[in-house]
């Protein structure tokens, strides 16, 4: 289930996300560019349903989005991946999932949940970075809990901790990332990774 994003502009921003140089203001652009692609991606599946309507020279019977799309990010970092979805759907609804990592034990507490329905409608959770999968589990288990049932997470890198932890408790939820990287450090960092995402978007 997991699906890896194959496209040069990816790999492109990908490695400016990735560079320790990057200054906040690139970064977001990067950020922003790179999660476009993967909303694309990631809704490709997307059920559409027939809509007649009218050109200029004849009737037409065309497609339209048959089901709800809601975005969910998993605060504070997942917040830099929603706006690609609002530019892409601007019917989109947006939730939120507050789980902040203690640094000390890697083990994400609950803070804050906002949902709007889940149930008939597709449901993306989104969060830069998988590494333990801790907090995407967390997102996810509630997510099924509030009745989603057609559920995928959007990611920018993955660690294999995180794809199997994830993999484990929920085998059917679709994966999409534009990086598979090599493993986790000891204290839970991506390798090669992009650093702390939430500091370097938001400059702190």
């Amino acid at each position: 289930m997991l699906h890896l994003l194959r496209h040069p502009l990816a790999a492109h921003a990908l490695t400016h996300l990735r560079a320790v140089d990057t200054p906040p203001a690139a970064f977001r652009a990067f950020a922003h560019q790179l999660g476009l692609l993967l909303a694309l991606e990631s809704t490709r599946d997307l059920p559409v349903r027939p809509h007649p309507i009218n050109t200029p020279l004849e009737p037409h019977i065309g497609d339209v989005l048959a089901r709800g799309l809601v975005v969910v990010p998993i605060l504070r970092a997942g917040l830099g991946l929603v706006q690609p979805y609002l530019d892409l759907f601007p019917e989109v609804s947006v939730g939120y999932v507050g789980l902040e990592r203690d640094h000390e034990t890697a083990v994400a507490r609950s803070y804050y949940c906002k949902l709007p329905p889940l149930v008939g409608r597709r449901v993306l959770c989104v969060d830069p970075m998988l590494a333990t999968g801790g907090s995407a589990v967390q997102a996810l288990d509630r997510l099924r809990a509030e009745g989603a049932d057609d559920l995928a997470l959007v990611v920018l890198v993955a660690a294999p901790e995180g794809v199997e932890a994830v993999a484990a408790r929920h085998p059917n939820v679709p994966i999409f990332t534009a990086a598979l990287d090599r493993e986790l450090n000891t204290q839970k960092y991506i390798l090669p990774g992009l650093g702390d995402f939430g500091d370097r978007l938001y400059g702190t």
